[in-house]
């Protein structure tokens, strides 16, 4: 396990009487009380945003066949898709996709039977798909849009051209990433990117030909619109195990590459 510090390496922090940490707490609690107005307005605005409508045929392998992006609703209205990070190439996910799947397995029962399906969707062949999602055992719809153009219009994918190029769009944006920019930062690749590859069973370039987000889907009248779509930071809501470290005394106490899959970790950790 990597952490920056422990509880027993913290000096000087402030300790007070109950009535002093109240006083504290409570004028904590209004801005806590303020972000939960302004994210609730966010939210209306999400919901407000105009809709793009799909005509291109997308085709997904699923474990019932071919799917088209229509099918994925199985009868709903509303369709939520996870962008896993799984390439073609990938020996196994992505360990903070895992991590986020971890979460959301637990809740797709209740969204299906409310009016919301919600899939992964990755670029792997659904074998290796299937396979993996035995290994975590977990039951969410995981399809794969291996061979077609999904996950590239979506911005979660990319090319080796796109990627020798620097062409890449990534959360609105060029991400600025390239293979010559792979090459010229030794120190990332091989610290931090080389690491978290390798547990993909990848090198770092191959890696980060994939990128997690979240988009989201309607269907009217047998027409499929594109609503919404998150990446990078805008992910952190939908990562439970970090809403969770940041209400704890230390925070997120990142350092470096620290998440593993929930069947990697020693016995002692569990």
């Amino acid at each position: 396990m990597t952490i920056t510090k422990t509880l027993r390496e913290i000096e000087n922090h402030k300790v007070v009487s109950q009535k002093e940490w109240l006083t504290a707490r409570l004028d904590l609690l209004a801005d806590e009380k303020e972000l939960t107005r302004r994210s609730d307005e966010l939210a209306r605005r999400r919901q407000e945003l105009p809709w793009v409508r799909i005509d291109k045929e997308y085709r997904f392998d699923t474990n019932e066949g071919i799917a088209s992006l229509a099918d994925l609703f199985k009868g709903r209205t509303q369709l939520l898709v996870y962008h896993f990070m799984f390439g073609p190439d990938y020996k196994a996910g992505c360990p903070n996709c895992s991590a986020i799947a971890d979460g959301f397995n637990g809740f797709v029962g209740h969204l299906a039977n409310h009016d919301v399906m919600l899939w992964a969707v990755s670029r792997a062949p659904i074998e290796k798909l299937q396979a993996y999602k035995r290994r975590m055992g977990w039951s969410f719809p995981w399809a794969s849009s291996r061979g077609g153009e999904f996950n590239l219009d979506l911005h979660v994918s990319y090319t080796e051209e796109q990627q020798r190029s620097g062409n890449v769009e990534y959360n609105y944006q060029n991400s600025g990433v390239s293979s010559r920019t792979v090459e010229i930062d030794k120190v990332a690749a091989t610290e931090a990117g080389n690491q978290i590859a390798s547990t993909v069973g990848t090198d770092w370039a191959t890696y980060i030909r994939e990128s997690p987000g979240m988009s989201a889907f309607a269907l009217k009248d047998g027409v499929v619109y594109h609503t919404y779509s998150a990446y990078a930071r805008g992910l952190d809501g939908l990562w439970g195990l970090y809403q969770w470290l940041d209400r704890t005394p230390l925070g997120r106490n990142e350092n470096g590459f620290w998440i593993r899959r929930h069947d990697e970790y020693d016995n002692e950790s569990k």
